[in-house]
């Protein structure tokens, strides 16, 4: 993988910040985009601007045909069964809470148990938390090891035969712990269960093969995969989403209307109700293709050496402490000694390097982690060991600065 030559189809990498070359460590908050990608998105408004599955004009047909091709391309990338069962959706959020509200209201009952992750995003807390206090069900946590990993003994020890949902993500976006979504998803299963992943930190770096994982449902977004904001995917086993409602209704997901009662198109249109996302399903396409081309194992393999870099520079540091376990993802969240996140990302930023800081949107986890805020590096294609050097330059500096300061 020629990581010299990928980076430099990412405009924005090309820049000074603060009178240095930027350094962009932050791909889990989001990533950037190729040329290609702006170059779909150009082209869509330049050329084919037209609302999509109504008019039987030249730019109406050429706008459905990018909008259902990239359906097509989603499919194929997550090895689903079928087109029917991918639904764009605005991104992971509205998809997990697509889920929670039609299929999890729709199936719950008081003392049944929806059981999720401490790690988990606030995405995937708040929905299901909304959901228990709407049916009388129950939330349930499953255990996590000192290392920030999951043991599948506590998995099968947590999930029982009330339990109807299990929803966890794929990827940790605060530890970089790699979750074990197939074993989880058949335990679950024995007992009942459906298993929903929150895959917005999984997709952008691994493949993904749904049908291999056999998870009911599966969320995504876009603008963490080289595409646009805006624009997510919901996959789902089509038995269930065929039994589901929608949850927006309006134009583009109706058959007929009448004057008191209205019948649904079917999937996936049903849960796609106004006019679309177009463009951004657009862009996700070309995101897909631009992923493809590098091969997502190229991807992995290439975050894995990262990941393993970093830790080993930053081992050799005094003062800091890392959270999750040795073997992640590509990212590293971290704290240095009597230095607040948000001071470190500061100084940092005056290097010109850019990395997050504060609590993730994972509260739950800084409480079981015992902080109040970290930093996090996050790495993806266009990084290199060299922007690892410059991250462990900068925190060296940050310790100087701080250690003068006090």
């Amino acid at each position: 993988m020629d990581v010299k030559a990928i980076k430099e189809q990412f405009p924005v990498l090309d820049q000074q910040i603060n009178g240095n070359p930027l350094v962009y460590l932050d791909s889990a908050a989001t990533s950037q985009k190729p040329l290609t990608v702006i170059q779909a998105l150009e082209d869509y408004y330049k050329f084919d601007n037209s609302n999509v599955h109504r008019g039987v004009h030249t730019l109406g047909t050429r706008a459905t045909d990018k909008y259902e091709g990239a359906r097509e391309k989603v499919k194929h990338f997550i090895n689903a069964e079928s087109t029917s069962q991918v639904i764009f959706t605005r991104g992971t959020t509205t998809a997990i809470n697509t889920v929670a509200y039609s299929y999890g209201r729709s199936n719950l009952t008081e003392g049944d148990e929806i059981v999720i992750t401490h790690m988990e995003h606030h995405s995937n807390i708040i929905p299901w938390q909304q959901a228990a206090k709407a049916t009388g069900a129950t939330l349930k946590y499953i255990p996590l090891q000192s290392d920030g990993t999951i043991s599948l003994d506590d998995v099968r020890a947590t999930i029982t035969d009330r339990t109807k949902i299990v929803a966890m993500m794929h990827v940790s976006n605060v530890l970089g712990t790699i979750n074990p979504i197939k074993e989880v998803a058949a335990i679950a299963h024995q007992h009942g269960a459906v298993m929903l992943v929150d895959g917005a930190q999984g997709i952008p770096h691994l493949r993904v093969d749904v049908k291999d994982l056999d998870c009911d449902f599966y969320a995504f977004s876009g603008h963490k995969m080289c595409g646009p904001t805006g624009i997510g995917v919901l996959y789902g086993k089509k038995h269930l989403l065929e039994e589901m409602e929608p949850v927006e209704f309006g134009g583009e997901m109706i058959d007929f209307v009448h004057l008191y009662d209205s019948t649904w198109k079917e999937l996936p249109w049903k849960f796609e109700g106004g006019t679309p996302i177009i463009a951004g399903a657009v862009g996700l396409g070309a995101a897909i293709d631009f992923l493809n081309e590098v091969g997502l194992e190229n991807i992995e393999a290439h975050e894995e050496r990262l990941a393993a870099y970093a830790m080993e520079k930053l081992h050799t540091m005094d003062g800091i402490t890392i959270f999750g376990p040795e073997e992640r993802a590509g990212l590293v969240t971290f704290n240095l000694d009597d230095v607040h996140p948000h001071d470190t990302a500061t100084v940092l930023d005056a290097d010109g390097i850019a990395v997050r800081a504060g609590h993730h949107c994972a509260q739950p986890l800084m409480r079981w982690l015992d902080v109040t805020a970290t930093a996090r590096a996050s790495f993806y294609l266009y990084n290199t060991e060299e922007d690892i050097d410059r991250l462990v330059d900068g925190l060296n500096k940050t310790k100087e600065y701080f250690g003068d300061v006090f």
